[in-house]
């Protein structure tokens, strides 16, 4: 854990923490929405069946164009039980005796009906193009209109268990890159995809890239602050997320239209990937993964940003291998994933450790993710008793509150580099129990 020391001498919180920050929380204004946009461009219009009398024109003009459109309406749509116009079923044939019912109601449930085999109407008053439009997803269909958002959960699944264990392995600026570029490709292609299965595995995509940048946004954010400014960076990197989420709101009530909304939070990612070019890779993962020259150069090129030249010019070899050298000694081991679990001071804490830490990270939000996918699903149980979703949600989240009293205190505490800064913490908080007993028993 002493690489704490060496940030705190190349500044703890200078020009270049506060850049590279500036830099991930704006990601996070662009990537957070991508969560939420199926909520505005799946939106469900209002519709009904499609039928000849009503919607063609050429027919409307040479036979009924003295019959306006409720009158149309009427004998070509049945009601539903609110009196509605159905929206999934249409008369075989026009009812015109219904025109003459003095407004009595009459049993029409023994006429001829059948499905919307024309198509469908939209209402277009509130958004001109939905996906749920383009292709149809009423109906029979309406279930496909939940596969758009169980994709891109499924993706954030799948990139949370991959590319943690690649950013762990390859580095956290290499994905983040390679997960910018991804995102900006399939975010640009889905507005323009043709047919609804390549719009869902396009966004099976987005959600895999999109798992791998918030991982790594927070993770660099992490380990490139010291002890006393990490909840800081976190927090302004989840207040950042939620503005996202708000500007997405704002947007969508002024971009009626899903290809542009789509485009809108796509497009803008082509910058960030080239931003994303002067990160600078964290240098506690160099040095624990032995590449302490690496990393020494990346301490450096921090102390230079921060105004600290004289700093950068005395760090050597030497004072890095002196400063770590429990941490370089535990480089030598490879890491696994089953080391998160080994230890049972770590299955306690799941730690995240910095060999392992976006491996951890990952787990905590494919954990996260499904409890996202399943949640909606959670709602059909609505048909049993209105109340019994939000008991389930409720205890689900009271549950988890008990075993946050299990976890230690972190506020102003250095990362633990490795299993063996965490061993050592564990056995030393032990020691210092038993001195303070032996203490106090002395004094009685």
């Amino acid at each position: 854990m002493a690489f704490h020391e060496l940030l705190e001498e190349v500044g703890g919180l200078g020009r270049f923490q506060i850049l590279q920050t500036l830099v991930l929380c704006i990601s996070g204004v662009l990537v957070y929405p991508h969560f939420l946009l199926e909520n505005f461009t799946a939106v469900v219009p209002g519709h009904r069946c499609w039928v000849h009398i009503l919607d063609n024109h050429t027919v409307s003009a040479n036979g009924t164009g003295t019959l306006g459109q409720d009158a149309l309406l009427r004998v070509s749509i049945p009601l539903d039980s609110d009196l509605r116009p159905e929206k999934c079923r249409r008369f075989l044939r026009p009812q015109w005796q219904l025109l003459h019912l003095n407004g009595t109601l009459s049993n029409t449930s023994e006429l001829a009906t059948e499905p919307c085999v024309d198509g469908w109407v939209y209402d277009r008053s509130a958004f001109s193009s939905t996906i749920v439009m383009q292709w149809d997803l009423v109906c029979d269909s309406a279930s496909l209109r939940s596969v758009a958002k169980f994709s891109f959960m499924v993706g954030a699944v799948v990139g949370g268990i991959i590319l943690g264990h690649l950013t762990d392995r390859f580095g956290r600026r290499l994905i983040l890159m390679w997960c910018f570029l991804l995102l900006t490709v399939v975010g640009n292609c889905a507005a323009f995809a043709p047919i609804f299965l390549l719009y869902c595995s396009l966004r099976f995509l987005a959600g895999f890239s999109t798992m791998g940048i918030l991982t790594n946004n927070s993770v660099l954010i992490m380990e490139w602050l010291v002890p006393r400014f990490q909840a800081l960076g976190i927090l302004m990197a989840i207040c950042t997320a939620c503005m996202g989420q708000m500007i997405l709101g704002g947007l969508a009530f002024v971009i009626r239209d899903w290809h542009v909304l789509q485009l809108v939070y796509s497009v803008p990612l082509l910058v960030l990937f080239i931003l994303s070019r002067w990160l600078v890779e964290s240098a506690r993962w160099l040095i624990i993964t032995n590449k302490p020259e690496e990393g020494l150069k990346e301490l450096r090129k921090a102390a230079y940003m921060n105004g600290r030249k004289d700093v950068g010019d005395a760090l050597t070899m030497e004072v890095l291998r002196a400063t770590m050298q429990d941490e370089l000694e535990a480089a030598k081991t490879k890491p696994l994933v089953l080391d998160l679990f080994r230890s049972p001071n770590l299955r306690k804490r799941m730690c995240l450790l910095c060999c392992t830490r976006a491996t951890a990270s990952g787990i905590i939000g494919i954990v996260g993710n499904m409890g996202a996918a399943l949640a909606p699903l959670l709602m059909i149980l609505t048909v049993h008793s209105p109340h019994l979703p939000w008991i389930l949600y409720a205890v689900a989240s009271f549950i988890p509150s008990l075993i946050v009293f299990l976890l230690p205190e972190t506020k102003n505490q250095p990362l633990p580099d490795s299993i063996q800064d965490v061993e050592k913490e564990r056995k030393g908080s032990r020691k210092g129990k038993q001195e303070d007993t032996h203490v106090k028993v002395t004094q009685f």
